[in-house]
């Protein structure tokens, strides 16, 4: 039985082919037109010698062009690489260079950046670039059109609609594996990126939902979810938020795919044109990335009252960044009946639990309590496996589908992909966490855990607890050196406009929520939070300000 992504995505093109797979701006694309889209661009990459193994780099903001690229890469058993919009000349040469890539599909108003790489990248041979047609792409193009014409001429790029024109929308390439690899590169915010490589059957049943999230069972064939998708007559409207750059963004689309639900994409997150796809087109769900999407997303919709049909929106799903209880208690205020999950989970490790959101609802001792996903455990120091009803604190560790490690880098393989006391290979998340009941109480990331007077506190618990405070916009908690306590919590904090408090207010309104000794000590202020397009949180970047003193309240 061969899971295999791209195969995986072919059987509910074949079950289901008239139906919409992709709204993108003003455009549609029934599964069968995509999959014929995939097709050719895959055939066209392999004619200009892409072959299986190759990595094809995609370097470009979310669109048709996007995932079609992802596609074809994946039919021709090619691996596609996702290269962060963002990167500049350093960040993308190295990125190139430690993934090999062959190829790569672009934004075109990214093509002075390659051409300024492309002398350093030897092994990149095919270039393919999407241009831009759309005058909402106009606010993208920070470069004169004639530089871009020109670097376009130096790379001897080829447009991605000329590409497709050439390649053949024919389904015959050779037969593929469970063992192809599918390789997410992630971690950009403290230190340069690093690809995780799994195997397509293995990311399928971590991330794809080939386990159930809700019942942990695996799935009876590869044909179980086209199979789902044929006998559903109503497809699930699924909006795509996050920038595909991030893996979970990738993985919710092609999880939504591979049950026949049409999935919306947007080129950037503008919280006006989310409650218009609402409106518009019929918005079931929609994924995003804790507070950086969800706070601007309800503050959006509490400004304007009326001015979108929202009665089609019956859930919400957040992965990869903080959503806090205060944001969450407000979306349920707009929508009584709102099913609101929490994801637990990591590029490296795949799914470990989820969480169901409830009006008032209070963090248990930490974080929020999930309920755990299949082959999680927590390991004590001794990488054994602390039973349910231990309450030590532990790593979250999860085995099974794990992947194979980080591409070009056995060090950080050996560190981050353990064999347990059990004999069983588990991967680490960096996530701590301890048993309540059958549930487990997520505590933060040790990486940046705060070691006070030899009390531990993880930051994550702390920027919940000060986000409920009305005047916060958003925040992040770090420590930093105190002769005393060894280190103490500061706090850099974004306030609501026109609005500010000091830190005595904020002090007193943690304490409901936090054990004392977590409570910041000191506070700074700044214009903006330093975050990720996905919402993840630049912890470096944030000592920084807290170390050097800036900003600082009194």
């Amino acid at each position: 039985m061969a899971y295999n992504i791209a195969d995986l995505f072919e059987h509910t093109a074949d079950a289901v082919p008239d139906r919409t797979a992709l709204i993108y701006r003003d455009g549609r694309w029934t599964f069968d037109e995509l999959d014929r889209r995939a097709n050719r661009i895959g055939h066209w990459l392999a004619e200009h010698g892409v072959v299986a193994g190759d990595h094809v780099g995609i370097y470009a903001m979310n669109s048709e062009a996007w995932v079609s690229a992802m596609l074809g890469c994946l039919k021709i058993r090619a691996v596609p690489i996702n290269v962060n919009y963002r990167y500049v000349e350093a960040e993308l040469e190295y990125l190139i260079g430690n993934a090999g890539i062959k190829a790569c599909v672009f934004d075109e108003q990214y093509a002075t950046r390659m051409a300024a790489v492309k002398e350093s990248s030897p092994q990149l041979e095919t270039l393919v670039h999407i241009e831009s047609h759309d005058e909402r792409d106009r606010a993208d193009l920070d470069v004169d059109p004639r530089e871009i014409a020109a670097a376009l001429e130096q790379l001897g790029s080829v447009p991605f609609e000329e590409a497709c024109a050439q390649g053949s929308d024919l389904r015959d390439f050779p037969e593929r594996s469970p063992d192809d690899h599918y390789v997410i590169y992630t971690g950009g915010t403290t230190g340069m990126p690093k690809g995780v490589v799994w195997r397509s059957e293995d990311i399928y049943f971590a991330l794809g939902q080939g386990i159930d999230a809700l019942t942990n069972e695996r799935v009876d064939s590869e044909f179980t979810k086209a199979e789902q998708a044929a006998a559903s007559e109503i497809p699930l409207v699924f909006c795509v938020i996050p920038p595909l750059m991030h893996g979970a963004a990738q993985i919710a689309t092609l999880s939504q795919w591979f049950i026949g639900s049409t999935v919306v994409l947007l080129r950037r997150f503008d919280p006006v044109e989310v409650w218009t796809s609402v409106d518009r087109d019929g918005l079931n769900s929609m994924i995003i990335t804790g507070d950086a999407i969800a706070r601007p997303l309800i503050e959006t919709l509490e400004d304007n009252p009326g001015r979108w049909n929202t009665d089609s929106l019956i859930s919400l799903s957040s992965s990869a960044a903080l959503f806090s209880q205060s944001v969450k208690d407000r979306f349920l205020e707009y929508f009584p009946n709102l099913i609101i999950t929490d994801s637990i989970g990591s590029t490296e490790a795949g799914f470990n639990g989820i969480t169901y959101a409830a009006k008032g609802a209070r963090a248990d001792g930490g974080g929020p309590t999930v309920a755990p996903g299949r082959d999680v455990v927590i390991l004590d120091e001794n990488l054994e496996a602390i039973p349910c009803g231990d309450e030590r604190v532990g790593g979250l560790a999860r085995g099974g589908n794990i992947p194979l490690g980080y591409h070009n880098d056995p060090e950080k393989t050996a560190a981050n992909f353990v064999i347990a006391a059990d004999g069983r290979r588990y991967a680490v998340s960096g996530d701590r966490a301890r048993w309540n009941g059958d549930n487990i109480v997520m505590l933060g990331r040790g990486t940046v855990s705060i070691n006070s007077g030899g009390e531990k506190i993880f930051p994550e618990e702390v920027e919940a607890a000060l986000k409920s405070h009305p005047a916060v916009f958003d925040c992040l908690v770090v420590g930093v050196p105190d002769d005393r306590f060894g280190q103490r919590v500061a706090a850099v904090v974004q306030w609501r406009d026109d609005q500010d408090a000091g830190l005595d207010e904020l002090v007193q309104q943690a304490r409901t929520l936090v054990a004392g000794y977590k409570v910041p000590r000191e506070l700074h202020s700044v214009d903006t939070i330093v975050r990720s397009p996905a919402g993840k949180p630049d912890y470096r970047w944030a000592k920084e300000i807290a170390e050097s003193g800036r900003n600082l309240v009194s």
